[in-house]
């Protein structure tokens, strides 16, 4: 593979990159023009990866953590025959096209994350690190010569600005990733100009104090020094790597290379001329010269057999090893029985807080799904998310399956995405509720990629009590239920939980499930029976000819049981239902709604100790919401209960005064 056919190649995916852009009239030419020498080399040479099985378990991970440079990747995969067509390219950020402004997991084959979010990539690729080593060690493969996932990054200056990168790379300095490289892409230009505007730390400084390797490359534009420090970076020292590589923004155009004015839009017809006059280009446009399509296509030959081999030494290693254990892990098997399993360890004889029946449903459903793996941002005695004699997963013990994350909800949240989308494992993440603010990018990330984790939440409300409003959920319900494609569970009881939990377990697609901190009462065998969450609500006491129908989620659902209990008493008739996951009922059919919301009754109440507004789409404009449409207060849970109006007795009198209106 010579230097000359190397440069040419990534000339190529300079001119591709630079023409598709300027077809679409839209896009960032700089950063792939400026990265193409560096992902070249990569890709042809150290990347373990087989475009015949993209998604080969065997194979290193590339993230593309500057996502806004999303024509590096297309050229890549274009050129490495992952089956992304020429017209793809040539449709760059067009409707339906395989190429969007930035990559999308599960949307472009060989795409291995949805970037874009600077920094998010950089987050999660320390989760896939973190997953590498972990399915290695549970399945004894750390002890063989077999070759180890390793996880390339390539970032730029706004990954190193946002704050997520240096939550990141301290959890990867602490432990020892070093199956971690990242590229820093260091060519001092961001949207609105030099860096020094805003951004003049010593980033080499930085990542040697979290106990990083850092190397050097001061021209990543020569695909030899780029060679030269990738062959370095492979050879690990038990941390992992940063290469700091000084590239120049929009290589190759000459009016506007090293300027802000290639990093966001097209370079135009005249300076793209110009850049393939500069280049010596001379094909027509979106063409692959003939010896760099026989270099890759030879490439990609290669590539295939050295996925062959490795899948032939690892079927030899399974034949020796726990298959069961290895199946679990790679298919991230569920028992078919998994709610009958976990309503059987459900502690149901006593008022318990969800949480801890939560975390006693837990210690069971990681011994009967092996991929269930995760943490807290060191809150797990308080979210009551540790798994009882699983060990720890640190830089001596790489078969641990509680994580600790630290103090560093928003890499949590990422981390969780890269470990899901590593493909080995069901991460779950947990913190107090009120503090999903700071995971709110992660889960809208996990969301779009419909990834498979569960994020468990504690602490769900105002009954926080004497921590005050800080630490009281009011519109965090809201604000995770408004995210499309994602499910939020708020269990009544230990009943509903272990049936959240199994649903959560089954369910294709982020799940969050909010706990409480207070003691709830377990329903009755009779009401337990009623639980169905699957679709969101389930009617759970009637009585004939009801006249009112009185709805709550989580440590409302008793609330309501005892106000029906008093207006029962005084002769009314009402319908109770639960509502575990507002959102999932509103996705529901209108004759499923109408079994449980009848047109013919219109005097409906809802109950929730958070915001009001989205109860509405279920009580009605004309309807009652009773919830909390402020912020909490310091004080006993009890007395903050009589304060804002969640005793029977108050709740009771809303809905007489709501129904003699």
């Amino acid at each position: 593979m010579d230097a000359t056919t190397l440069r040419k190649a990534a000339d190529t995916i300079r001119i591709l990159s630079a023409e598709a852009i300027q077809k679409a009239k839209s896009g960032h030419p700089g950063m792939p023009m400026g990265n193409a020498d560096f992902a070249m080399v990569l890709w042809a040479k150290y990347l373990r990866h087989n475009p015949a099985d993209p998604t080969w378990i065997g194979r290193d991970r590339f993230v593309l953590s500057a996502g806004h440079g999303s024509m590096l990747i297309y050229s890549l995969l274009h050129l490495f025959n992952y089956g992304l067509s020429m017209d793809e390219l040539k449709n760059f950020r067009q409707w339906g096209s395989l190429t969007p402004g930035h990559p999308e997991f599960g949307h472009t084959r060989g795409v291995d994350i949805t970037t874009g979010p600077l920094g998010s990539g950089f987050g999660s690729a320390v989760g896939m690190a973190i997953a590498a080593k972990h399915f290695a060690a549970r399945i004894g493969l750390d002890k063989t010569d077999i070759q180890q996932s390793r996880i390339f990054v390539i970032s730029g200056d706004g990954c190193m600005m946002e704050g997520n990168t240096s939550e990141a790379a301290s959890l990867a300095g602490h432990l020892k990733l070093d199956n971690l490289i990242v590229f820093y892409d260091d060519n001092n230009i961001t949207i609105e100009g030099n860096t020094g505007l805003a951004f003049t730390e010593n980033v080499a400084a930085r990542y040697a104090a979290y106990d990083w390797r850092v190397l050097r490359c001061d021209d990543a534009n020569d695909v030899a020094k780029v060679d030269a420090v990738l062959a370095e970076a492979v050879k690990t020292d038990g941390r992992p790597t940063l290469i700091i590589g000084k590239t120049k923004i929009g290589y190759g155009a000459p009016n506007k290379a090293g300027t802000h004015g290639c990093h966001g839009e097209p370079l135009g017809d005249e300076e793209l001329a110009a850049t393939k006059a500069n280049l010596g280009w001379t094909e027509e446009p979106f063409t692959v010269p003939r010896a760099v399509k026989d270099m890759l296509a030879g490439r990609v030959k290669e590539l295939a057999a050295e996925a062959a081999a490795w899948n032939e030494k690892f079927a030899a290693f399974v034949k020796s090893a726990d298959k069961a254990l290895i199946d679990s892990l790679i298919n991230r098997t569920v028992p078919e029985n998994i709610l009958d399993e976990l309503l059987a360890a459900a502690p149901v004889d006593k008022p318990v807080a969800s949480r801890a029946s939560s975390g006693t449903i837990l210690q069971k459903a990681s011994a009967l799904v092996p991929a269930l793996v995760g943490g807290a941002a060191d809150l797990a005695p308080s979210t009551k998310t540790a798994v009882k004699g699983a060990g720890d997963f640190s830089a001596e013990d790489r078969a641990g399956r509680n994580l600790h994350f630290g103090i560093r909800e928003l890499e949590m949240g990422m981390a969780g995405n890269g470990m899901a989308l590593f493909g080995t494992a069901i991460p779950y993440t947990s913190t107090f509720a009120v503090f999903s603010d700071y995971m709110k990018p992660a889960i809208r990330l996990a969301a779009i990629q419909k990834l498979h984790e569960l994020y468990i939440f504690t602490h769900d409300s105002f009954y926080v009590g004497e921590d005050g409003p800080t630490h009281e959920p009011i519109e965090q319900l809201a604000m995770l239920r408004s995210i499309p494609d994602m499910t939020v569970f708020r269990p009544a009881e230990a009943h509903e939980v272990a049936h959240c939990w199994a649903a959560a377990l089954k369910k294709q697609g982020p799940v969050a499930m909010m706990m409480t901190r207070q003691d709830l009462r377990p329903f009755d065998a009779d009401l337990a029976a009623k639980i169905d969450v699957t679709r969101g609500a389930y009617i759970l006491s009637e009585d004939a000819g009801f006249e009112a129908v009185i709805l709550a989620s989580g440590s409302e659902v008793n609330l309501a049981l005892d106000a029906a209990a008093i207006l029962r008493g005084e002769g009314r008739k009402v319908r109770i239902v639960s509502v575990p996951s507002l959102e999932t009922f509103l996705r529901q059919d209108a004759a499923f709604r109408e079994s449980i919301l009848p047109n013919a009754c219109r005097k409906r109440i809802s109950i929730e100790a958070g915001t009001t507004p989205m109860w509405y789409a279920l009580v009605g404009l004309d309807g009652l919401a009773i919830g909390l449409d402020h912020f909490g207060a310091s004080a006993p849970y009890k007395k903050l209960a009589q304060e804002f109006g969640f005793t029977p007795e108050a709740v009771a009198d809303k809905v007489r005064a709501y129904l003699k209106a």
